[in-house]
């Protein structure tokens, strides 16, 4: 697996052990650290790689596999009215997609989640281990074959 030390995409892993919730076959999922967005989550390639293109296409189709079950177990369990997808990689150049519940309620609706500053929503510890068991029980449940 290649890595990058200053990457923080690299070390997100071992930098965040609170906000673990898989290590799926190509990518790692975490949750986000502000839950403003209830269930927001990165799912990130294991290796070091900044472009899709660069996969091989078994693999590119392996991590949009991931990016697709984590993305349908975030709807199953917290029943948003939309998913966004994100995937910029300009200020961390390390592969990730931003997956992120939106609510019709949410108060920056129908923006960008970044179009405007929020109040951080941080978790507990405990907090943070009980949302990231439910999304993955979800996805050994739904998904088998990711795990």
């Amino acid at each position: 697996m290649s890595t990058v030390p200053n990457c923080p995409i690299c070390t997100k892993w071992q930098d965040d052990p609170d906000q673990r919730v898989i290590e799926l076959t190509q990518t790692k999922v975490s949750l986000n650290r502000d839950q403003f967005f209830k269930g927001y989550c990165f799912v990130y390639a294991k290796d070091h790689v900044t472009e899709l293109f660069h996969l091989d296409e078994a693999v590119r189709n392996q991590v949009m596999a991931e990016v697709t079950a984590v993305a349908q177990v975030l709807y199953n369990l917290f029943a948003p009215d939309k998913i966004n997808y994100e995937l910029l990689g300009n200020m961390a150049p390390h592969m990730h997609w931003h997956i992120v519940p939106r609510f019709a309620s949410d108060p920056l609706w129908p923006r960008p989640h970044w179009s405007e500053p929020h109040t951080e929503l941080l978790l507990t510890p405990q907090e943070y281990q009980e949302r990231a068991a439910a999304i993955k029980a979800q996805l050994n449940k739904e998904f088998p074959w990711t795990c």
